[in-house]
């Protein structure tokens, strides 16, 4: 997975950088060049890699919720329900 990543990412940068090489001679090309490099880069590396980092984690942890946010106050449950 690691290196399909790779592999897109480095394809769509260099599909932009020839983009931007061949505006001058060909314009609708290099246009094209520049979308799809930028499709590869947000519409396929960027998902694959949050799927490949994400896998095994538990998304409760990362949800802002009442209990998450006594956490990060430093408060406990206990203390806000005596008071």
């Amino acid at each position: 997975m690691k290196y399909i990543i790779s592999l897109v990412l480095i394809a769509s940068i260099v599909s932009i950088i020839y983009g931007f090489s061949i505006k001058a001679d060909d314009l609708t090309l290099a246009n094209k060049c520049i979308g799809f490099g930028t499709v590869g880069i947000f519409l396929v590396a960027m998902p694959l890699f949050l799927i490949k980092v994400s896998k095994g984690k538990k998304m409760k942890d990362y949800m802002l919720n009442e209990e998450n946010i006594r956490k990060m106050q430093g408060k406990d449950k206990e203390t806000t329900d005596n008071q």
